[in-house]
């Protein structure tokens, strides 16, 4: 603590001895001694010393000592270039010290005074900038407090959008985009426009500990949702959640969010928007004008430092891009399927009771139990219905679907010839649902048996001719033998009855 001013006030107005200023100040009797010299040798009065602050008191005492830490006679090094380069993989501050003393080393400060230069200067920098982000390492995620409402360009209901928002650590640069909901479709969609727009993909994303992408918060071990861990496989990277109301843990997205809600969001307040697309459209410009704003503490903007640190260090796109797919746990039901969106798909029957896990995309199905796929399905959101396949069931099962469903039926009357197939073809499409004619097919064709194929083709012959369609048709032609009247050539319909009262020709001459 500086007490030159004190020394002076208790010496020459107090007129307090050198003993007693000591004491009351707690300083040597050498130091007052040296501090009154020095007074003394600068030839001013007390009424101009009470003029004066403290550091100006002390400069004019000591006029040669200049600013702590810095001497005029060795040279700067530039501290932005420093902190920026300082942020590359593999560099550290001994070889940017190294370099700089390379140009000249009789006027570079030793490596201790450096590294205490560099300290104090990063120091004065904003509390984001504290902390050291290597290149292309850290991706920061989050949703921004504020939403921007909207109406639907449909049914004109008032909704508001949320705004994702992503930012590098090491440069700063900027992602953010509106959209309908914070819901997982959304948040991994943000994510994919936030790394094709990088052109690249971090090591490391920090998301806050939502629900959407964090399943169960932990200071050690978070539960990462499925479908987000999928995605990080995809691309590549590890998702390391920011620690519960640890808000320093994400500052960089914070200071992001806020620099998104001052220079995107509040200049479209008074507009009106219709649908996520107008608002979108509308944020790109001011997006494109934030990156390229220069920051003013580092005098250049986040997109140049994007170009120099983060670009290079970012790992390339893969060569497709992510497809989204839900992820659930489910039991399979008694009955060998699993619901998905209340519609049903089969697995292999020997899991009844187990615990599977499905994984859904836009156009597929896939079931797995204990990391195995066992079942693959075209996705199907009709609800109320069953998807199942042959090889999922049970053999007495599969033998009573093969007696039960059209196409057995059909080739079973192939069999008998081709009037019976197209009478059982008739005959099923008679119904509104098939299953209402399977009984009278089976009554039909179980005719065979008793009467012979070859009556019961003729009798299906007959009953296509005539447009008959029913069970009981065919099995009264064969009860009263109507099918035996044709026989193939014959130019009566129906053969003569001779008995005693048909009267001849003779008995109406």
């Amino acid at each position: 603590m500086r007490k030159a001013k004190q020394i002076l006030r208790l010496k020459l107005k107090a007129g307090m001895s050198n003993r007693a200023i000591s004491r009351a100040l707690k300083v040597g009797r050498e130091t007052i001694r040296d501090y009154l010299r020095r007074y003394r040798e600068s030839g001013l009065a007390w009424d101009q010393i009470v003029q004066m602050d403290e550091a100006s008191i002390e400069q004019l005492l000591f006029p040669g000592s200049g600013s702590r830490g810095v001497s005029k006679r060795k040279r700067v090094p530039s501290w932005v270039s420093i902190h920026e380069e300082g942020k590359r993989k593999g560099v550290t501050l001994r070889l940017l010290w190294e370099e700089y003393c390379q140009s000249d080393l009789a006027s570079a400060y030793s490596y201790s005074q450096f590294c205490n230069l560099y300290k104090r200067w990063r120091g004065k920098l904003s509390p984001v900038m504290v902390q050291d982000y290597k290149a292309g390492e850290l991706v920061f995620v989050d949703y921004a407090g504020l939403k921007v409402p909207y109406l639907n360009r449909l049914t004109g209901d008032a909704r508001e959008a949320s705004i994702f928002v992503a930012a590098l650590g090491a440069s700063s640069y900027t992602y953010a985009e509106a959209q309908e909901s914070e819901k997982l479709s959304f948040w991994i969609r943000g994510h994919i426009n936030a790394f094709n727009y990088f052109e690249g993909v971090p090591e490391i994303v920090v998301p806050d500990n939502l629900k959407t992408g964090v399943k169960s918060p932990c200071t050690y071990e978070p539960e990462i949702n499925p479908t987000y861990d999928d995605l990080s496989i995809h691309y590549g990277f590890v998702v390391m959640p920011a620690r519960v109301r640890k808000p320093r843990d994400k500052a960089k997205v914070e200071t992001a969010v806020q620099v998104v809600e001052r220079w995107i969001l509040a200049p479209l307040r008074k507009r009106s928007f219709l649908g996520i697309e107008e608002i979108n459209e509308a944020m790109k410009p001011l997006l494109e004008t934030l990156n390229n704003r220069q920051m003013k503490h580092l005098k250049r903007s986040r997109r140049q430092l994007f170009e120099a640190i983060d670009k290079p260090a970012l790992k390339p796109l893969p060569q497709r891009p992510y497809e989204y797919a839900e992820r659930k746990m489910a039991t399979v039901a008694i009955n060998y399927h699993v619901g998905l969106n209340r519609h049903y798909y089969s697995v292999p029957y020997t899991l009844v009771g187990g615990r599977v896990e499905i994984r859904a995309t836009a156009t597929v199905v896939e079931i797995f139990h204990r990391g195995q796929r066992v079942a693959s399905h075209l996705r199907d959101d009709t609800p109320g219905r069953y998807t199942t396949e042959d090889s999922h069931m049970p053999s007495n099962h599969k033998r009573r679907k093969e007696r039960w469903s059209p196409e057995r039926f059909i080739r079973w009357a192939q069999g008998m010839g081709p009037q019976t197939s197209q009478f059982i073809k008739e005959l099923l499409g008679s119904r509104r649902h098939p299953e209402q004619a399977y009984k009278s097919c089976m009554g039909v064709l179980k005719l065979a048996d008793k009467y012979s194929p070859e009556r019961l083709e003729r009798a299906c012959a007959m009953a296509n001719e005539s447009n008959l369609c029913s069970y009981r048709h065919i099995k009264n032609i064969l009860k009263n033998n109507m099918d035996k009247a044709i026989t193939q050539g014959s130019s009566e319909a129906y053969p003569a009855s001779i008995h005693e009262y048909v009267r001849g020709q003779h008995y109406y001459q």
